[in-house]
Formats: structure tokens, C-alpha cells, sequence
């Protein structure tokens, strides 16, 4: 079970990736093992020295009555605290934000969110992404890698 932010990668050149566990109520983790969450226009946040992440729309869940969860609600993200203040200072930085990248399940049941300290790409730098991959992609084709 994954779900990934392919625009993410588009968008953003990444210095550094986490794992961070998520804390969700019990019709939010059905509505993921569902494959019902999206990552539009989604990202991190400091609040009082802790990390949230906000705009993971995580649809309701079908069979919830109501204790059904909210969409659209802001969710705590476990780290050390020693993972935090190094976030905290980089994101003080000019250009630096935190923007989820995968949210997937482990072995032990649990679902945790990838997250990655980036720095916006500018249109020429998308450009030449997509030209080298390009690139790549007709040279595995004219060689059969």
C-alpha cells in the first residue's frame, strides 16, 4: 500500500528525506488502506515546536457513522526532537519547505508519511528535468537497457 506526490518531484529539488509516523483515527487508516487520500497542493508546518502537515485530503469513510474523521484536517507528525529542530532551522531558510513525498503502510500495520526538506524548482530547471529524462528514456530504448 502506497500512495506517492509524483508532482512533488516536479516541482521540488529534495536536500533531505524523513520518515515520519502520522497519528490518524481508526476511519482515516480505512480510508487509506483504501487508497482514498491525495496529495494536492499539500505541506508541512510548525505549530508551538511540533509538525503538522496540512491540505492530505483523506476521503471519508464509506461505512463511518459519526465518528467519521474531517477531510481536510490538519495531522500531527512523529519525529525525534532532534529531527525537528534541524527542520525547524532549514525551513527558516529562504526557499525551504517541507512537502510530504509517500504515505505508505509497514510491515507492522502502521502508516507513515515520507517526508522532504525541498527547494522550488524554477520552469528552466523543469525543463531540463524533463530533457534529461527524455534522454534517458531513448537511450534505454535504442540500446534495450
Amino acid at each position: 500500500m502506497e500512495i506517492s506526490n509524483r508532482k512533488a518531484y516536479h516541482d521540488y529539488f529534495f536536500d533531505a528525506t524523513y520518515v515520519a509516523g502520522i497519528v490518524l483515527s481508526g476511519t482515516e487508516i480505512k480510508s487509506l488502506r483504501a487508497g482514498k487520500a491525495s496529495f494536492n497542493d499539500s505541506y508541512c508546518i510548525f505549530n508551538r515546536g511540533e509538525l503538522f502537515v496540512k491540505s492530505l485530503h483523506i476521503s471519508e469513510y464509506a461505512f463511518g457513522t459519526y465518528t467519521n474523521h474531517e477531510p481536510m484536517q490538519e495531522r500531527k507528525l512523529l519525529l525525534n526532537k532532534k529531527e525537528l529542530r534541524k527542520l525547524e532551522s532549514k525551513i527558516k531558510e529562504k526557499g525551504y519547505s517541507i512537502i510530504p513525498l509517500k504515505l505508505f503502510l509497514t510491515d507492522k500495520g502502521w502508516f507513515k508519511l515520507e517526508i522532504g526538506l525541498g527547494k522550488g524548482k524554477k520552469n528552466y530547471d523543469k525543463r531540463d528535468t524533463i530533457k534529461a529524462r527524455d534522454a534517458d528514456r531513448d537511450v534505454k530504448r535504442k540500446y534495450g537497457l
